[in-house]
């Protein structure tokens, strides 16, 4: 019998068909399919937000509906993110990814005929369940199809995309409206989301589940305890914290208590938990959750201050603050996939600790620059530290969060970093927005601003000590 070099190539490759790898061609087909439906998913927060203004005029809505245009999608999208992690585990990564791709595309093409305010928050609301679906399946996918300690680079590009996205909504947005109308946002969808999905169909592998059921007690108390949380964080600002929006916080704090609870006992009993207590015992995983929620606490809040002070304090066009912002997309998308193989290379915590530092920088940058008579082109440097400091910061959390994760745990915990994730970034949404209203109340808006950009600093340190204490998990 040999067992020279062939022998050798032909047990590795069955080593890697067991753990779900594919050639490396196809895996990087797969992962472009699924980065061009994540993109059409993560795009919308910003991309929509441009064309509320003419959703309200055409449709003579009030200002309470066209805030739900918005509002009701990143319910939908949030509030079941644990429970579609897990569903890509039972029923497979590409089946539920096609499902929600599917699902996302038919309802923009119904946003696009929509003939009332009524039914297009109702068809968002689809929508966002359609992105729900989506968005866990592909991190679950690229830790089951690329090996283990090549996983850096493809994080890169999915992180490239999801960081991305947000910067670039705004710029497409505009043009869009503005030259063809609010209806075309909502078009634009389709023919990406079709080409995605035949994409997937084409090039996404079908991979082995790894969960026989899903307890549906815990499916239902994790959507409540999520969709209160949210709910809580998005209207309370605006409905300056009436007492039933509290009522709603605390059922959403308890229905935490109790789903963890539940998870605990199921943990007990050897069963297939929704959120199984094993993954905090994965310390990579659980400080990488941490340092996420700081990420999306601070990343998706300060658009607003940052595009207010450019617009409303420097008097730029928005078509010109538009592109000011735009290097901070261009840097973040050329960077990550080289800092995605870095994390591969080097000791957990180095890459991702550079990044924090860096963008904490940016936001005393910010708060520095962003005052009455400072020119905005100082702007710029903060903008482009930003755009590096995303990079360094997403594909590197991203991959050593995920990388030790065994087979049966990746969806679970894929839903578990994308809930995170956005539920930090309500947070930040909430206290940012606190912030700003206090501050424009006491001083002129620039000000404002800029002060708002302090409180992100605080929490990035908390993401900054999780980073830092990050262990090796790669066979020596």
């Amino acid at each position: 019998m040999s067992t020279g070099p062939s022998s050798s190539a032909d047990a590795a490759s069955s080593a890697n068909s067991a753990q779900g790898h594919i050639p490396k061609q196809q895996a990087w087909r797969a992962l472009t399919a699924l980065c061009i439906g994540l993109f059409t998913t993560m795009v919308d927060q910003s991309l929509v937000a441009v064309a509320v203004p003419h959703i309200r005029e055409d449709l003579g809505a009030s200002v309470n509906q066209v805030v739900w245009v918005s509002a009701i999608y990143l319910l939908m999208f949030a509030a079941p993110l644990l429970v579609t992690g897990r569903l890509g585990d039972r029923f497979g990564q590409r089946n539920i990814y096609a499902i929600g791709l599917g699902l996302f595309t038919i309802s923009a093409l119904a946003c696009f005929f929509a003939p009332t305010i009524e039914v297009l928050i109702v068809v968002r609301a689809v929508q966002g369940l359609g992105a729900s679906l989506m968005n866990p399946q592909p991190l679950s996918v690229i830790n089951q199809i690329f090996p283990r300690d090549k996983r850096g680079a493809a994080m890169g590009v999915w992180s490239a995309v999801a960081g991305s996205s947000g910067l670039i909504g705004p710029v497409i947005g505009g043009f869009i409206v503005g030259s063809a109308g609010w209806r075309w946002v909502f078009l634009l969808y389709v023919p990406l989301g079709i080409v995605a999905l035949f994409m997937a169909l084409r090039w996404v592998p079908k991979l082995p589940t790894a969960v026989s059921k899903i307890d549906i007690t815990s499916v239902i108390v994790s959507i409540i305890a999520v969709f209160a949380v949210v709910f809580t964080l998005q209207q309370g600002p605006d409905t300056d914290w009436p007492a039933w929006i509290w009522g709603v916080l605390a059922l959403g704090i308890t229905a935490a208590v109790v789903f963890v609870l539940l998870q605990r006992r199921a943990s007990k009993r050897g069963a297939s938990a929704l959120m199984p207590i094993e993954l905090f015992t994965i310390r990579n995983f659980t400080l990488g959750a941490i340092s996420v929620t700081t990420l999306g606490f601070t990343v998706y809040s300060i658009q607003l201050p940052i595009m207010l002070h450019l617009q409303s304090g420097a008097g730029l066009s928005s078509e010109l603050a538009g592109f000011m912002i735009m290097p901070m997309a261009i840097i973040s998308i050329t960077l990550a996939p080289f800092v995605g193989r870095l994390a591969d290379r080097l000791r957990p915590g180095v890459v991702s600790m550079i990044g924090f530092s860096t963008l904490i920088s940016s936001m005393v940058l910010f708060a520095a620059l962003m005052r009455p008579g400072v020119p905005a082109g100082w702007m710029l440097i903060p903008i482009v530290l930003l755009g590096a400091s995303n990079a360094l910061c997403w594909s590197s959390n991203s991959t050593i969060a995920m990388r030790g994760l065994p087979r049966h745990l990746i969806g679970a915990g894929s839903g578990f970093y994308n809930t995170a994730r956005q539920v930090g970034a309500a947070i930040g949404s909430a206290s940012l927005g606190a912030v700003m209203q206090v501050g424009v109340a006491t001083t002129d808006l620039s000000s404002a601003m800029g002060n708002a950009m302090l409180l992100p600093i605080g929490v990035l340190l908390i993401g900054l000590i999780a980073v830092s204490r990050f262990r090796s998990d790669l066979p020596k």
